[in-house]
């Protein structure tokens, strides 16, 4: 047996193993699915690959609750199935680069500083739900990931967001663009990204109020792949009526098609 084919075997046998000791039970996940449409209504063969990808998720990631929050199974499901989704057709592999996921009970404000084009440092506070960091942890807001079934009809989903960065930052850079094949098709991306972005920032900049797209996505090109990414998973037939051509994109990235049914 040669190098490739034992690591290969080795491999299949953790990962067989973990799905063992991490197994979910039924009325977990039975609970976990009511509560999202968004996973319901995927068919039973995505349910199933998800549930699968949720209990390697567990095997190989650490939760952590802040300010005196436990983290009980219910909690880290919930957040395994949905941080899972994007990676459906990817493969757990695609979250190898982080380890530390910390929950705190609701949004948090951070100390934040940033330099003027004077060199003149300006502090202030940043209230958030949720942050992803290069090589982690990923900090979310429980009270965000449990209301995610309501919010999804706003094209909200902070578990989704922050996921969407840990995979733009893949390749050590926040710009929007995760890792791709090859240069073709990481020119294809930029130029469709770069166009979708500048369309929507001219509709924010305007003060259209009708998006379906959070505004906060206008903040840079690494947002509005996120908040895009959020849509396409939680909202995805108003992408597709918005922007199918962003949604096209996202559908070859992702190998999923959310809006068929």
């Amino acid at each position: 047996m040669g190098l490739a084919a034992l690591g290969r075997r080795l491999a299949r046998w953790r990962d067989e193993r973990a799905l063992r000791r991490h197994a979910i039970p039924d009325p977990l996940w039975d609970a976990v699915v009511a509560a999202y449409p968004f996973i319901a209504r995927r068919s039973d063969n995505d349910r199933a690959d998800l549930r699968r990808l949720c209990s390697l998720f567990l095997a190989r990631k650490e939760f952590h609750g802040a300010q005196g929050l436990t983290v009980t199974d219910e909690m880290a499901v919930a957040i395994a199935a949905q941080a899972c989704l994007p990676i459906l057709r990817l493969g757990i592999d695609a979250y190898d680069g982080f380890v530390g996921i910390v929950v705190h009970p609701d949004e948090v404000v951070a100390p934040r500083e940033t330099m003027d084009e004077d060199g003149v440092v300006h502090a202030y506070d940043e209230t958030l739900t949720g942050e992803a960091m290069d090589g982690g942890p990923v900090m979310l807001a429980w009270a965000d990931v449990l209301a995610a079934g309501d919010t999804a009809e706003m094209a909200y989903n902070v578990v989704i967001h922050e996921f969407a960065h840990v995979l733009d930052m893949a390749d050590g850079v926040a710009d929007g663009v995760p890792l791709l094949p090859n240069a073709a098709a990481r020119e294809a991306w930029v130029t469709c990204l770069d166009d979708e972005y500048e369309r929507f920032v001219k509709r924010i900049d305007t003060g259209d109020d009708t998006t379906l797209l959070d505004p906060y996505g206008a903040q840079g090109p690494e947002e509005f792949f996120a908040v895009a990414a959020e849509a396409f998973f939680v909202a995805p037939e108003g992408l597709r009526n918005e922007h199918p051509a962003l949604y096209a994109l996202l559908a070859g990235h992702f190998r999923q098609d959310p809006a068929a049914r």
